[in-house]
């Protein structure tokens, strides 16, 4: 499940633009986003990569 992050802004309600994107996005299935331009990562590059969320149990 792809996971969507939104920034609200503080005492603003979102436009009704904002609130369709969200439900799109909420909508939108893993095989459907389209990976092809962002680079693959070395498994040297990922050993350099931390967990900086403690309470995540990623497997190791």
């Amino acid at each position: 499940m792809a996971i969507v992050t939104y920034i609200l802004r503080k005492g603003e309600p979102l436009t009704k633009e904002e609130l369709e994107e969200i439900e799109a996005l909420k909508n939108m299935k893993d095989e459907d986003i389209d990976f092809s331009d962002i680079p693959k990562i070395t498994p040297e590059e990922a050993k350099q990569f931390k967990r900086v969320n403690p309470k995540c149990k990623a497997a190791n």
